[in-house]
């Protein structure tokens, strides 16, 4: 396949650290192939997907039957992080290894851990528990941080309401702060690898500057980073007052100052990266309102060309994108041979546009819901070829037309990730 590339940007391919693909147990919303399909339409070459699936993934079979799933389904690299409860330390030593004897399989990334009930069944709340999993485990652990006592007594302030912005009132930014806190603690006092997910509050950003570094500039001091999602970039309170519970997720989406901070913090190094959280609901589950809708949001198709619209705003970089979506998330998880246009790494790439504007559609979306939180905003700068392990996967061209098409067919390209271990 030849491609004139002329007029066009070259860049590494994009790593989403965060996904939430719902395969096994809900087809309806996404499963490991319609997820993968997405992910190549955003210019995303490869995905870290998380455990809260249904049954939760908490064993090294249940892992080993993601993985096998993922080879005959996916058109993307992939990862998985096994889901820790309270009591399942041998599970996932099984996994990741102790730090006596850290240990690395092909395709897992690490243990996810939720401090506060996200969606699912996972949750480990009590200290104990949690640092006996800091002290006994290898790996990288990476928290949704929402502390679940402070959680569930806001909860009691907004009984009877039915505003969206009561998502946000009682999912507040110190319900975050604490989890945060803590699980930093956690790292300095047991040397364990952390990572945060999905930061969304100015109090945790400025808190974090004292302690974010990426592995490679560590120096010997524990390693925490974390990331944030373009939702978090982009939306407030207004969008949410708009736009209702298609912009309900956990942790929320908050309020100006806290989106601006969050800018601030992303260029000047405390956030490495940039996740989706990529969590699918039907439209259907979301009509009912809040509080009974669910949390959460689809987001990899547009990930990037959110983040290249701020590029020809003025906003960032095109290095700054590369860098966030790339290049630190492979720094973060010690992947091998990705996140670079470098000799001898894999042929996992995107031709960008930069050029080109579209209006995000409903009707042009690859996952399975078929919505997105930025329908009917104007972008520009849009991917138009995905390529993984050098083989052309997804397009998008005047031919195809602004949804594009996939290229091959399920499983014929994409492999698990390799990572190297942590101690």
């Amino acid at each position: 396949m030849f491609v004139d590339g002329t007029g066009l940007h070259l860049l590494p391919g994009c790593i989403d650290p965060q996904v939430h693909f719902r395969d096994p147990g809900q087809p309806d919303k996404e499963d490991l192939g319609s997820g993968s399909i997405a992910a190549a339409s955003g210019g995303v070459t490869a995905f870290l997907d998380m455990p809260n699936n249904v049954p939760s993934i908490t064993t090294l079979e249940g892992m080993q039957g993601k993985l096998a799933t993922a080879a005959a389904k996916c058109v993307t690299n992939y990862g998985f992080f096994i889901g820790a409860t309270e009591d399942n330390v041998s599970d996932l030593q099984e996994a990741v290894g102790t730090k006596e004897n850290p240990i690395a399989i092909p395709g897992i990334c690490g243990i996810k851990i939720f401090m506060g009930v996200s969606t699912g069944t996972l949750l480990v709340s009590d200290k104990s528990a949690l640092e006996r999993i800091f002290t006994e485990t290898a790996g990288l652990i990476a928290v949704h941080a929402e502390d679940e006592d402070r959680k569930a007594e806001r909860k009691k302030l907004i009984e009877g309401r039915t505003d969206v912005a009561a998502h946000a009132y009682y999912r507040d930014d110190i319900t975050a702060l604490l989890a945060t806190k803590l699980s930093v603690e956690l790292a300095h006092k047991t040397g364990h690898r952390l990572h945060i997910l999905h930061l969304t509050s100015a109090i945790e950003a400025d808190y974090l500057t004292d302690h974010c570094k990426l592995p490679s500039a560590a120096d010997g001091h524990p390693i925490i980073t974390t990331e944030v999602l373009p939702q978090h970039l982009t939306f407030d309170e207004t969008d949410v007052d708009e736009q209702g519970v298609r912009l309900q997720m956990n942790p929320p989406i908050r309020y100006a100052k806290d989106r601006e901070t969050l800018w601030r913090r992303l260029v000047d190094g405390t956030i490495q990266c940039i996740a989706t959280d990529h969590a699918p609901h039907t439209l259907e589950a979301k009509s009912k309102g809040f509080p009974e809708a669910p949390s959460g949001m689809p987001g990899v198709e547009t990930s990037l060309p959110v983040m290249l619209n701020y590029v020809n705003q003025g906003r960032c970089s095109l290095e700054n994108v590369v860098r966030w979506m790339s290049t630190n998330v492979a720094d973060c998880y010690q992947m091998i041979g990705k996140g670079k246009l470098t000799v001898g790494y894999d042929g996992d790439v995107v031709l960008v546009d930069m050029n080109h504007t579209a209006v995000v559609e409903d009707e042009n979306c690859w996952a399975r819901v078929r919505w997105n939180p930025f329908r009917g905003r104007e972008l520009t700068g849009w991917p138009v070829l995905t390529v993984v392990e050098g083989v052309p996967v997804f397009e998008r061209s005047e031919g195809t037309g602004q949804k594009g098409r996939i290229l091959v067919e399920p499983g014929e390209v994409g492999k698990p990730l390799l990572m190297e271990p942590w101690k």
